[in-house]
């Protein structure tokens, strides 16, 4: 897997979601609470734009039959349906084993271009496809 670098660390800020095209990808790089995840961006279901719904958390019955919104920030929910997918693996909400999206791998890395002995401030994020 080849990375890219695509954004600085400090430029996608917690909750936030940048839409990238990477070798003719569309890809949704999301920041989860401080873990960065990307994901493609098109849902399983019938193709919608999956990365420009709507971040959100899920609510289930506890086992005293209250219910208890969890996860906050971690489920995309599609534009179009309402499917929704956990933004930490790309596994669909309602069946894990048998839907899901693509997910890449994220990394955060120095800057690697090097040329002269620097000490290197910034990092970057990196999709690997």
């Amino acid at each position: 897997m080849k990375p890219y670098k695509v954004c600085k660390v400090e430029d996608l800020k917690s909750g936030e979601r940048k839409l990238l095209t990477i070798e003719g990808r569309n890809i949704g790089l999301f920041n989860v609470k401080g873990k960065y995840t990307a994901i493609k961006n098109s849902c399983p279901h019938q193709g919608a734009p999956l990365c420009e719904g709507r971040v959100e958390g899920m609510t289930v019955v506890k086992k005293n039959r209250e219910l208890e919104y969890i996860r906050d920030g971690e489920i995309l929910r599609c534009p179009w349906h309402g499917w929704e997918f956990d933004l930490l693996n790309g596994n669909s909400i309602f069946n894990p084993l048998k839907c899901r999206t693509k997910a890449y791998k994220v990394t955060i890395e120095k800057d690697p271009v090097e040329t002269y002995p620097v000490t290197i401030e910034n990092e970057y994020i990196f999709v690997h496809i």
